[in-house]
């Protein structure tokens, strides 16, 4: 649906045009028009959203195609500032009491509140001193680390902002505290987990945490990843929109309305249209694939990945950031498995039926082994599961008495060699089709039927997407990479998309008034808006 407060004068003209529609578009998009900006929104597709998608794959039943929890988001500046407009909007957040928990495939689970001292507690019930041991964990990332952690992942890597924070913590820890900080921050998360927790249960809690940002367990800076997430969803809860993240992205394109702007629906950008050379070049706006030109008076901003940004927006760019766009590393692939039944589950647990999400796994070493198995192209044979439950938090998305799985697995592989298992034929050419991806979802169902006995008979629908789905709907999705581009460090914070070469770098491109947002720019994926908030502070103050 495309939403139009009007058309602009002359031939289509705006201050800043977005090419993207996904949440760092629509953010930025709705921060400068309540700044007074002319903004348009241009989306390729016949929504917009990005990887917000909401369906009802089956009658009655609302799911979330791909992303679904708002943690980063109701905890970011960009809802902080546009909280109450967006609540006059229609947008309404949902928490529920319970985070996070684990289950085993022997049954074994736990449950965790929003509270860190009750998870604390229950852990060390489980196993004696992990509890403790993670409750010190999140005390120090929010208390004596709280600023360096979130003042790198929040602020502009290249701004002075930055170059003061570090300067203020080198002035209060020592170049040694400095240093310190940063190998922590560097090391993977099984080598912490095996020197912080004695148990294999709190091991295998937080270690499918990593995969959220398409890290493994073995992965440098695994740990700090792992560890903050974990962290962060225990303390700080996990949201869901009422009715389905449509509704945000609804209300995101009323409130550009209602300031002038316009989110445009079925608008591919073909190129960005630039006049001058060099360092004086200068985007003028965007043509269109049918040939339709639109004027940007002061800016460009760009939500697509660097090979596409470089290899078609800005084909003029240098040959040599040409070459580093190309050679931007995507990860593994994602897959997603939605279903529909009629009854909640029978939990081997039962109170991990108030929990919004679950992983499934069997020990921090299987994760290791499943991302081993994805990284050489095979399929698992055990993979970690993702299981959420919105209806925990919205059950009007759900006929009465009716529930909904939304499953999500991360270590898959995007070329297929073979099946770890032995059991899953792949095709010669190895690519996903119809008969792996079902037959990968026959495996996952499984699965879950020995945590949910019983399953099976309570399936009103299923509904799989493999990786070659999911980039074909988002072509940001290379490969089915959920988080467009691996994060491992040099691909992440002042690296990310790449080092900086003839004037790109960080969100800044070769074109003085081009911008580049989105998961593959920093600081990363999710549902933060952290990108399109940056450039849209930057372009505020034009």
């Amino acid at each position: 649906m495309a939403f139009s407060a009007h058309s602009f004068s002359g031939a289509d003209a705006a201050d800043v045009i977005f090419v993207g529609s996904g949440i760092n578009s629509l953010v930025g998009a709705a921060l400068l028009a309540r700044r007074g900006k002319r903004v348009l929104v241009l989306e390729r597709n016949d929504r917009a959203g990005g990887c917000i998608r909401t369906e009802e794959l089956f009658p009655g039943y609302t799911h979330e195609v791909l992303s679904s929890w708002y943690p980063l988001f109701m905890g970011s500046p960009a809802y902080a500032e546009l909280a109450d407009d967006l609540k006059a909007a229609g947008l309404e957040l949902l928490q529920p009491a319970y985070t996070t928990g684990l289950v085993t495939p022997d049954g074994q689970g736990l449950a965790l509140r929003q509270d860190l001292a009750d998870a604390a507690a229950r852990i060390d019930a489980l196993a004696p001193g992990d509890g403790a041991a993670l409750l010190a964990m999140a005390q120090r990332l929010f208390g004596q680390d709280a600023a360096l952690t979130f003042g790198l992942l929040g602020s502009d890597p290249y701004g002075w902002k930055l170059l003061r924070l570090l300067f203020s913590e080198w002035r209060a820890r020592g170049l040694d505290g400095l240093l310190g900080f940063g190998a922590d921050a560097m090391e993977s998360f099984r080598r912490w987990a095996q020197r912080t927790l004695t148990s294999d249960l709190a091991r295998a809690l937080i270690a499918p945490w990593v995969l959220h940002s398409g890290l493994g367990p073995d992965d440098a800076t695994s740990a700090l990843i792992g560890k903050l997430t974990f962290a962060a969803v225990v303390s700080g809860g996990m949201p869901v929109v009422k009715g389905g993240g449509s509704q945000l992205v609804a209300a995101l394109s009323r409130l550009i309305a209602l300031h002038g702007g316009e989110v445009r629906t079925h608008a591919d950008v073909a190129r960005i249209l630039t006049h001058g050379e060099g360092r004086k070049q200068r985007a003028t706006g965007v043509a269109l694939a049918d040939g339709t030109q639109l004027q940007a008076a002061q800016a460009v901003v760009c939500n697509v990945t660097p090979p596409q940004l470089y290899g078609r927006l800005l084909a003029q760019a240098p040959q040599q950031v040409q070459q580093r766009a190309q050679g931007y590393q995507f990860g593994r692939g994602g897959m997603q498995i939605h279903f529909a039944l009629d009854a909640p589950p029978a939990w081997t647990t039962p109170e991990l039926l108030q929990v919004p999400l679950v992983h499934l796994a069997e020990s921090m070493e299987q994760v290791c082994a499943n991302v081993t198995e994805a990284n050489n192209g095979y399929l698992p044979a055990r993979p970690t599961l993702a299981i959420g439950q919105p209806t925990t938090a919205d059950p009007s998305r759900a006929p009465a008495g009716g529930w909904i799985l939304w499953i999500q697995m991360q270590e898959l592989p995007t070329r297929l060699k073979g099946d770890a298992a032995g059991e899953i034929a792949v095709p010669a050419d190895g690519r996903w089709n119809t008969a792996v991806r079902e037959a990968f979802a026959d495996r996952v169902q499984a699965r879950l039927e020995r945590v949910m006995p019983g399953l099976g008979k309570q399936v009103v629908g299923r509904r799989a997407y493999s990786p070659a789905d999911l980039e074909a709907l988002n072509c940001n999705l290379v490969g089915g990479d959920p988080y467009s581009g691996v994060c491992s460090p040099d691909q992440f914070f002042w690296l990310r998309p790449f080092a900086g070469s003839q004037g790109a770098r960080g969100q800044q491109t070769t074109v003085a008034n081009v911008f580049h947002i989105g998961a593959s720019t920093h600081p990363g994926p999710g549902l933060g808006a952290g990108s399109g908030y940056m450039v849209a502070q930057r372009l505020a103050r034009r």
